[in-house]
């Protein structure tokens, strides 16, 4: 098996120049060389992470390189949000239990695989918005969903107040 050196991902034998980023291929000599597996962010990638560890494979994360990455790291700072795109690696030994693992868990779809649940159908809007299949409803419907949503938000406010003075006091009581 040969890898790229400069993007470290894996190639057949018979590849002399990386179709990712045309370096010139290695033959991979030691077993704990990184090899890239792939790529993710957010919640992904520490799905990703979990999976492996769980199955005892070691990776890494990387950031990366790309120009809309550029001040990424100081709005993580601000927002405590990491919305960066990471590149995962695992030691070529560890490769295709990794690879197995994130097929398993739908991180990597195999060329041709349609992943649906059996149980759920699944129905066509014809590419409509939400705000078009609005209008698309009568004006009794409309007003219906209106209501109804207004009702709710009525709900989830006066949940939050009498929630709040609820807590307030029982804490009060509890140190009063």
């Amino acid at each position: 098996m040969k890898y790229c050196s400069k993007c470290k991902r894996l190639h057949n034998d018979e590849e002399t120049v990386c179709k990712n980023c045309k370096a010139q291929l290695k033959t991979i000599t030691d077993e704990n060389t990184p090899v890239y597996l792939l790529t993710a962010s957010g919640f992904e990638l520490q799905r990703v992470k979990a999976a492996l560890e769980d199955s005892t494979v070691p990776c890494d994360a990387t950031i990366k390189k790309c120009m809309e990455n550029k001040y990424s790291k100081s709005i993580k700072a601000y927002t405590g949000y990491d919305d960066l795109t990471y590149d995962v690696y695992v030691p070529y030994s560890a490769y295709e239990k990794a690879f197995d693992t994130c097929v398993g868990i739908g991180a990597i779809k195999l060329e041709g695989e349609e992943i649906l649940d059996e149980d759920v159908e699944y129905t066509e809007n014809d590419g409509e918005t939400l705000d078009e299949q609005f209008e698309k409803m009568t004006g009794a419907k409309r007003t219906t969903v209106r209501v109804v949503s207004a009702l709710l938000l009525l709900l989830i406010v006066a949940g939050v107040v009498f929630g709040t003075d609820a807590i307030m006091n029982f804490i009060k009581e509890f140190f009063g």
